[in-house]
């Protein structure tokens, strides 16, 4: 691209609009992230989910004024490719100084991939690579605060930690909490490392984190070459006070709060960049891409994806195939072995047994990415025309492809272009895992495959079709749901016992003798479909025999309509400081 020797005025103008459009963008972003912590003070649950699913919106939103307004006042599909590159370049220019670069030059493709087909998709009109740096970005306040205990005691200074993110209510016991937080730490610590209190240095995220009705405090203990992260939950206890729940050193555990399957997180940052520099410094197996996504920038973390994908692309030979398990009636799903995500796109005709469309599936995922996914849902990533290289497909694929989809794809003699995509992380299906398990692996699988449906009855999701296939079982054991056709809210259902038979011969016919309606469902029926290997049905009976029950699920969608937000929490029970030093916590 060459740099012209002056600027167009409609080039700078359009330059001048796009920044305009993504500083109100992240400025109301700001605002919902700004607003967790009163909310977090006042108790207000609902309102911090409200925020979480309302906030997701926001940037397709400011996408489409700001491609309004470039079609209204520039009538932008008719300017020239100088006007655009000029655009682009002076638009460059205006990042230099600001605070998040990366998400406005993400903003900028967003813009011009809508306004102007994807021919011109290429370096000399939008941002493939990033053209702003941001190692060296300053921020106010700094994105962390340091704090040395050799200045006024250890003790003190994880007091001063607390206070200074400066909540309202007051701690039920914070002397108490924060000596079983050193007390955990010594424990974690013990025979490790050399204790050298007097050069430890801590370094805290000053924002904290909001998700659901906790308050995160993440950071790093420093001493000297050594650095271990932490992380400390702080919730409300009956009376309303707060508590330090537990604290969390090992980076795997960490890294499960930012897991694809929960909520995004409300955090207040003037610049992002150095929050994500931060968090790789304490969980360095996390990419950008999952750490932009989940504290609430997933357009970003979306784009970094797509690049990570393609740089994939160009250095590995294996080839897409479909996904191993069993085919859906839905969703058509393949995989690259060597890469730890699946591809699904929804087929052209359902099966025979799925009363859907297009539109509902669609509404579906919808659902899905607004809701809380209390860490038992897989969260996708959305995409539209995308390309894969056709010599990467196998034969077998590429039949699917055009038997089952043929109207989401595009072929031409090197490229395949599906038209509407969702990517997920990849995990193994759990009726694939049972097969394989030890009877340890297999007990536990079918036990957190009951939890999970629990959790997600408390969160107001039915999963509609439960069979094992549409559950996977992530790296660290934990089950989660990935299927969503058939989702549910909750209190859409009708949970219903089954009525006697008037007859034992109407009951032995096989055939229902009540009326049942579209949204009726009948959990005694369940372990018919569901539990037919005697083993895993002796271990499900044993722990959620409930699930059978209508009682259950109606006493659930009860709580629900009532308001009632559970507590869930991403680490063990038995990790919890009430747990695991009960007599502390004793009146």
């Amino acid at each position: 691209m060459q740099i012209p020797e002056y600027y167009n005025p409609v080039a700078r103008d359009i330059a001048l609009a796009l920044i305009a459009g993504f500083d109100k963008h992240y400025r109301l972003f700001r605002e919902c992230s700004q607003s967790a912590k009163t909310r977090f003070d006042q108790a207000d649950w609902q309102g911090i989910q409200k925020t979480i699913r309302d906030r997701i919106q926001f940037y397709d939103q400011r996408v489409s004024e700001t491609v309004e307004l470039l079609h209204r006042d520039f009538h932008a599909e008719l300017l020239d490719n100088e006007i655009w590159q000029q655009a682009k370049l002076y638009y460059i220019g205006l990042l230099c100084n600001h605070k998040q670069p990366e998400l406005a030059e993400t903003f900028f493709n967003s813009v011009f991939t809508r306004i102007l087909h994807r021919d011109y998709f290429n370096n000399d009109f939008i941002f493939l690579r990033p053209a702003i740096s941001t190692e060296y970005i300053e921020s106010n306040p700094p994105s962390y605060r340091s704090y040395y205990p050799a200045s006024q005691g250890l003790q003190q200074t994880l007091r001063q930690i607390v206070a200074d993110f400066g909540w309202t209510r007051p701690f039920a016991n914070l002397r108490r909490d924060l000596a079983l937080v050193l007390r955990t730490v010594n424990h974690y610590l013990e025979g490790k490392v050399p204790r050298r209190e007097a050069n430890l240095q801590i370094q805290v995220l000053s924002s904290a984190f909001y998700r659901n009705k906790t308050a995160y405090l993440f950071g790093k203990v420093i001493n000297g070459y050594a650095s271990y992260p932490f992380a400390v939950p702080v919730l409300h206890d009956a009376a309303g006070k707060l508590f330090l729940d537990t604290i969390l050193l090992e980076p795997w555990r960490i890294g499960v709060l930012f897991s694809f399957s929960h909520a995004y997180f409300l955090v207040d940052m003037e610049v992002p960049s150095g929050y994500v520099q931060f968090l790789r410094s304490m969980l360095p197996t996390k990419s950008k891409a999952e750490l932009y996504t989940m504290i609430g920038l997933q357009k970003q973390g979306k784009n970094i994806f797509y690049r990570d994908f393609i740089q994939h692309l160009q250095h590995s030979n294996d080839l897409f195939m479909i996904a191993p398990g069993i085919r859906g009636l839905v969703m058509l799903v393949f995989t690259l072995p060597s890469f730890p995500y699946v591809f699904k796109l929804i087929k052209d005709v359902f099966g025979s047994t799925k009363e859907l469309d297009r539109t509902t599936v669609r509404a579906k995922y919808r659902l899905v990415k607004r809701h809380d996914r209390v860490g038992r849902m897989a969260d996708t990533l959305e995409f539209s025309n995308v390309g894969f290289p056709k010599a990467r497909f196998t034969e077998e694929l590429l039949q699917e492809l055009r038997s089952l989809a043929p109207s989401m794809i595009e072929e031409t003699e090197h490229t395949i272009i599906i038209h509407h995509l969702y990517i997920e992380r990849r995990m193994k299906p759990l009726n694939l895992y049972l097969q394989s398990a030890t009877p340890e692996e297999r007990e536990q699988a079918v036990i957190e495959y009951g939890n999970a449906i629990k959790e997600l009855a408390t969160a107001n999701i039915f999963p509609g079709d439960m069979l094992f296939k549409n559950f996977g079982v992530t790296r660290y054991g934990r089950v989660i749901f990935y299927d969503y056709d058939e989702i549910e809210y909750m209190t859409d259902c009708q949970f219903r016992r089954i009525p006697a038979a008037p007859t034992p011969e109407m009951e032995m016919s096989g055939e229902v003798w009540y009326p049942v309606a579209r949204n009726d469902v009948f959990p005694e029926e369940f372990g018919t479909f569901l539990l037919g290997d005697a083993e895993v049905r002796k271990i499900f009976l044993q722990h959620h025999r409930d699930l059978l029950d209508p009682a259950f699920w109606q006493d659930k969608q009860r709580r629900v309509r009532e308001g009632n937000i559970e507590d869930f929490y991403p680490y063990p029970e038995e990790m919890r400081f009430a747990n695991r030093y009960p007599s502390r916590f004793m009146l």
